[in-house]
């Protein structure tokens, strides 16, 4: 693990791969941290350099009040980042929080990405904002231990919760042990305004990863709406929920390869 300094924060970050190839950056859920991208960093280290972070307020980076927390800053955070460690053009892969910080950049920061991958995230504002806002208060009130079942529910499909994955109870476990602040973050998700009118004119080529049994944001919201928004592409990945880079990492690697290469020529 490494530490950085940037846009008013300090972030943790992992790093594998030769300095002067293509750069991926991947950008974890809520709930989650930057493990999430393990596999990834592992499996396109030798090709690529490749760089996991956790945002602001979440995993080992620095924490800040709620105010700090919203997508604008985390978008900036990230695009500082980029710049501080020299890694644009890059390839920035994103899972439901970090995807609305793919989109964001893909609108704001053209200049820094090659392209953008959205897994299972949305362009919109929330579509749940009325059946989201009593789980995040309670989690605040009483902490996320004692709404794992909702959490579950809403991170993962049903074949993860069903066959009980690896990752499913390595992500269990890790919600079990978040802290009543990690409401603070989710509070900001979902006040989150639309993408949707900025990216109109974005030029960087986008894909849109969506799981088939994704309970918070199904298809078409993470699939055919952001490629409408985008002009880019979708696939849908089988057996997977809102946390199709953990559920299905086998299948998404392949998907991101062909991506890459699509973009790279």
């Amino acid at each position: 693990m490494a530490m950085i300094d940037v846009n008013g924060t300090t972030l943790a970050y992992d790093e594998a791969g030769p300095k002067d190839a293509t750069a991926i950056v991947f950008s974890h859920s809520l709930f989650f941290n930057r493990a999430m991208f393990d596999y990834y960093l592992q499996n396109f280290s030798p090709q690529y350099r490749v760089v996991t972070y956790d945002h602001r307020g979440q995993g080992e980076s620095a924490s800040a009040p709620m105010d700090e927390l919203d997508m604008d800053t985390l978008t900036d955070d990230a695009a500082a980042l980029i710049e501080a460690l020299d890694l644009g053009p890059c390839h920035f892969v994103g899972n439901s929080m970090g995807g609305f910080v793919a989109l964001r950049l893909a609108a704001r920061r053209p200049d820094l990405l090659r392209s953008a991958v959205a897994l299972n995230s949305s362009a919109e504002e929330e579509h749940k904002l009325a059946e989201f806002e009593p789980v995040v208060a309670a989690a605040r009130d009483k902490g996320p231990a004692e709404l794992i079942d909702i959490l579950m529910y809403i991170m993962f499909g049903d074949t993860s919760m069903a066959e009980e994955t690896p990752a499913a109870k390595h992500w269990r476990l890790h919600m079990l042990s978040l802290p009543n602040s990690i409401a603070d973050s989710a509070h900001q998700v979902i006040h989150r305004r639309s993408i949707v009118d900025e990216l109109a004119s974005t030029k960087v080529p986008v894909l849109a990863i969506a799981g088939s049994e994704d309970h918070a944001y199904p298809p078409p919201i993470s699939s055919e709406n952001i490629a409408a928004a985008t002009g880019g592409r979708h696939l849908t990945v089988e057996a997977a929920g809102h946390s199709v880079s953990a559920e299905q990492p086998e299948i998404v690697a392949g998907h991101l390869r062909d991506h890459f290469a699509r973009v790279d020529g």
